[in-house]
């Protein structure tokens, strides 16, 4: 059997930290997510989804995401129901994240799409690697400009 998914949305909130009696940090946020399709009025139409996260990556969540930051959040769907005042059974459904993988830089204006990303585990996922320029400066330059000189590269070297 298997429970997961994986979403690509934008937080309508900043994230809700807290804490249970026995001091495990759970956060609370809910993620927009776009359809993949308009309305018949040609609206984009998007979900609402509740995502929790637990321990440090609650922590970690609460720390760098805000509300609007774009998020890629990985996990399982959970159902669970409860009884309120009003002796009504209510259901919730919602995505326990063990994964969530920010999008975008504190500062959004750079737009340099390397983003950091935490597991349940506490496991960095950083991507994107160093995308500045090569070399020492600051001008872009091509490590592939050959000058039409052939390339010499041992068969050592080559993976295949």
């Amino acid at each position: 059997m298997l429970n997961r998914v994986i979403l690509i949305g934008r937080l309508t909130r900043d994230p809700e930290l807290r804490y249970t009696p026995a001091g495990v940090a759970v956060t609370q946020f809910t993620l927009a997510v776009d359809r993949p399709f308009t309305s018949n009025q040609g609206q984009r139409e998007a979900d609402f989804i509740p995502v929790v996260t637990w321990r440090q990556l609650a922590e970690t969540c609460a720390n760098y995401l805000r509300k609007g930051r774009l998020a890629a959040v990985e996990g399982r769907i959970q159902v669970r129901n409860y009884d309120n005042n009003e002796g009504r059974r209510v259901y919730v459904t919602e995505i326990i994240a063990d994964n969530v993988r920010f999008l975008e830089s504190a500062n959004s204006a750079n737009r340099d799409d390397s983003g950091m990303g935490m597991s349940g585990g506490g496991n960095s996922n950083s991507g994107g690697g160093n995308r500045g320029s090569y070399g020492g400066g600051r001008e872009q330059q091509d490590p592939f400009q050959d000058d039409g000189r052939p390339i010499d590269i041992s068969d050592d070297d080559l993976p295949f």
